[in-house]
Formats: C-alpha cells, sequence, structure tokens
C-alpha cells in the first residue's frame, strides 16, 4: 500500500532510479540520514517486494527486433492463451486488456525470418486466436533505462545531479555475448546491486573483468539498471495506440515521453504509428490526461485505449536467452 511508505522511502527509490548502484554511503549523504538508516530502508523495502533494482537487457542492441502484438480472442479463452504466449522464452509483457478481449504481448525475434515464423506460422496456429495485429518497434521515446520514477520522484535537481553517473559514452559496432556475459546478466537481472566479488564468482571473471564488462555492456545500449515503481500508488496501466501525421511523428512522440504519466511511449509499424503505455492513479485521473495533455497535441488524428485488466507477463528485466523454438 502507498501508505505504508514515507518521504524518505520514496526519496531512496528516486535515488536508486538516477544510480542504482549507487553506495548507500553517497545516498545517505545526498538524503542527509546515516547510512545505516539507508541500509536498513533499502533491505526493508527490498523484503517486502517494494522496491528491487534490477538489470535490464535491451535486445535491439544485439540485433532484435522487438513487437507488440495485439492477440484477439474470445473472453472466456484469453486467459488460457495469455499464459501460453507467457510461457515462451521470447515473450516479456503479456497482459489482459479491453475487457479480456485482446492480449497484448511485446515479443522478441532475431531476424526477418524469425518476424515471418511468429507472424506468419506460430502465433496463427495458436489454438483459438481470431487474429492479431503487429506493431513492430521503431524508436522509443521513452522506457527502459528512462522509468517512470524519474517522474515521480520529490529529489531536487540539485540532489539529482550529485548522485547521477558519469555520462556513457556510446560504443558502436555489435555485441556478442559469450556464457560469461549470460551468467552476468542472470545474476543482475535477480539483483542489479549484486557485488563485483559475487558477480565474479558467478562468472569465473575477476572483479576488475566484471567491472569492465559492465561498462562495455552498457557502452553498447544492452545493459541497464530498472526499478520496480509499484509502491508511488499508480496501478492503473491503459495502453494507447495513436495515428499521428508522419511529419509530426518525432515531435509527437518526444511530447508524449515528456507527460508525467507516461511509461513507455515509441513509434511503430502498423495500423498506427505511435503506441504508449500511460499510468495514473485511477479512471478520473486518466480521463484527465486524455482530456487536457492528450487533447493539446494537434496531430493525433486517432486514439484508441486498452485498459490493462490483468498482467499475466511482466519480464522485461529477465537475462536474455534465445527463444523458445
Amino acid at each position: 500500500m502507498e501508505s505504508d511508505y514515507d518521504e524518505l522511502d520514496r526519496r531512496l527509490v528516486h535515488a536508486l532510479q538516477i544510480d542504482g548502484r549507487a553506495p548507500f554511503s553517497t545516498i545517505a549523504e545526498v538524503l542527509g540520514v546515516s547510512d545505516r538508516t539507508i541500509a536498513r530502508r533499502y533491505a526493508r523495502l527490498r523484503s517486502a517486494g517494494a522496491v528491487r533494482v534490477l538489470g535490464g537487457v535491451d535486445p535491439t542492441a544485439l540485433g532484435a527486433v522487438l513487437w507488440f502484438l495485439r492477440v484477439r480472442c474470445a473472453p472466456a479463452v484469453s486467459l488460457p492463451v495469455a499464459e501460453a504466449l507467457a510461457r515462451r522464452s521470447d515473450t516479456s509483457w503479456v497482459s489482459l486488456s479491453s475487457g479480456g478481449t485482446e492480449i497484448t504481448c511485446v515479443a522478441r525475434t532475431e531476424s526477418e525470418a524469425d518476424s515471418e515464423a511468429l507472424l506468419l506460422s506460430k502465433l496463427p496456429r495458436t489454438p483459438r486466436v481470431e487474429g492479431v495485429t503487429a506493431h513492430s518497434v521503431l524508436h522509443a521515446f521513452y522506457g527502459g533505462p528512462d522509468n517512470l520514477v524519474g517522474k515521480l520522484g520529490s529529489l531536487d535537481a540539485q540532489a539529482i545531479e550529485r548522485l547521477r553517473p558519469p555520462p556513457t559514452p556510446h560504443r558502436r559496432g555489435p555485441v556478442r555475448l559469450d556464457d560469461g556475459d549470460r551468467k552476468l546478466l542472470a545474476q543482475l537481472a535477480t539483483d542489479g546491486r549484486t557485488g563485483f566479488e559475487q558477480l565474479a564468482a558467478a562468472t569465473g571473471w575477476s572483479p576488475t573483468t566484471v567491472r569492465r564488462r559492465m561498462t562495455e555492456l552498457r557502452e553498447h545500449g544492452l545493459l541497464y539498471l530498472d526499478i520496480d515503481w509499484r509502491m508511488f500508488g499508480v496501478n492503473a496501466r491503459t495502453l494507447l495506440w495513436l495515428s499521428v501525421a508522419p511529419a509530426h511523428l518525432e515531435e509527437t512522440g518526444q511530447a508524449l515521453a515528456g507527460h508525467p504519466e507516461i511509461a513507455f511511449a515509441a513509434a511503430t509499424t502498423g495500423p498506427t504509428n505511435l503506441y504508449a503505455s500511460v499510468v495514473c492513479a485511477n479512471q478520473r485521473e486518466l480521463y484527465r490526461y486524455l482530456t487536457t495533455r492528450v487533447a493539446a497535441l494537434p496531430a493525433i488524428t486517432h486514439l484508441e485505449t486498452a485498459p490493462v485488466i490483468r498482467t499475466v507477463k511482466q519480464a522485461a528485466n529477465q537475462a536474455y536467452r534465445r527463444p523458445a523454438p
């Protein structure tokens, strides 16, 4: 419950969103409390499941393509179909929306051939599926390392600047993963604050090698730190499918990304060309958002809303694995 957490808890979570591996001593200094207080607060929040720092993986850094799939089926069979999709290793987010008549699924494919197999063979053959609409992600305006906590947190600009780690230079070129990398990512997917000594033991590398490899993976855009934000009490998630004139797609996407309610926004292919995930405290706040901020974007020509009624799979932070055949 939101009332179970006080302002220091929220400030701590905001600090971890800025730098998930920041030493407790640094966070304590910025927040004006003792190291012991921060360590105790974090341990309590983590044991309660209120906050977790996790190593996220962006598969597009490995050349993969992300797809938003809208799978239509009868309400009576939507949950079994959603659960079947959730069991696949190449899916991450799977949710029921639109009153249970639609499943929204994020799937990853490794190549054009994989995309054809997923869209033309595997999904349509899934029992009881009535239709599939596919949208591939062309460009993300907000999401991944950009967590909603950064919009909800209460730290001032000075505190944020003191906590912000040095900018990560972008490393061009392909990145390849070996067994050590996969073990490293698996550990970080469980706990993004795992110490270098423990990561070294898991990978068989030295702590220096672990530190260097983590830096390389972050420079390639593959590895980022994510944090759970459910403790902030905004639980009603709604999916938006929007159509925007191509000349205004970038401008509108950037505007959406700046809205406090937006957890994810991306340009896509498909019948609509802009997708967003909106998080509001309740339906009243969703209505206010749609009739104010969204209504103020003149380039939007079509808007479709799909309230999420159940999340079946939420695995955006799982370590990268090859998809099942």
